[in-house]
């Protein structure tokens, strides 16, 4: 019996490693995406590491179209990678915009459209993009315009992705997390309270569980 196949992107980061640990317990086969291969970055049972630049559409295409044809099926998809970037309006240009879009809409959709297609011929599979509260709700985005305004695109794309497989059991679903317990996060604001932040084991293992749930369409998960 061939195993259960899920991508994940941005798989060097803090999410990233998390949620291709949580597959990989699970006995998913899991094609983890990062931008340079590192010398721990080593092949696994269950672990593939593949270098691709996710700006790159066509070699995103054709990487996925690959991993299709090898396994016969793309159970799981988990676009993990982003950036951030803060300014409010003054501070915002359209470059600064455009560049937010590159990093947390592009690398999703190039990666997004061709698993889609994919899931759709199999009439089956689950997509989960990674959204944020300043996304969901531009009206938080205040001080993180250019990256309130790219995670935005997110929802907008999933909505959209939602309505063409109806009648189908793939499923798109956006996480939105609250604060990330994080390294990083924690030294940018040291003063906060720890507690109330999530970390990105209980996110991956949420994103798990709903992967292996029955399908449901249309839902945001707030995490």
């Amino acid at each position: 019996m061939s195993l259960h196949t899920a991508l994940v992107t941005g798989a060097s980061g803090n999410l990233g490693i998390a949620v291709v640990q949580a597959f990989a317990a699970h006995n998913f086969q899991v094609y983890a995406f990062v931008h340079h291969i590192k010398q721990n970055d080593i092949p696994s049972n269950y672990i593939t590491p593949i270098a691709l630049d996710l700006l790159n559409e066509a070699a995103c295409s054709n990487q996925v179209q690959a991993i299709a044809q090898s396994n016969g099926s793309i159970d799981v998809a988990v676009l993990t990678a982003g950036g951030f970037a803060m300014g409010n309006i003054a501070d915002t240009d359209s470059k600064a915009i455009q560049q937010q879009i590159q990093l947390n809409f592009e690398t999703a959709y190039h990666i997004a459209r061709p698993v889609f297609l994919q899931m759709l011929q199999q009439k089956k599979g689950h997509s989960f993009f990674i959204g944020s509260k300043a996304g969901l709700d531009t009206r938080h985005a205040n001080g993180l315009t250019a990256y309130g305004l790219s995670k935005s695109l997110l929802f907008r794309l999933a909505e959209v992705m939602q309505a063409e497989a109806k009648g189908t059991d793939v499923v798109i679903k956006v996480i939105v997390p609250t604060i990330i317990d994080t390294p990083q996060n924690r030294a940018d604001m040291p003063n906060a309270d720890f507690s109330k932040w999530t970390t990105p084991e209980a996110i991956a293992a949420i994103i798990v569980e709903q992967a292996i749930a029955a399908p449901t369409n249309g839902e945001m998960v707030v995490v």
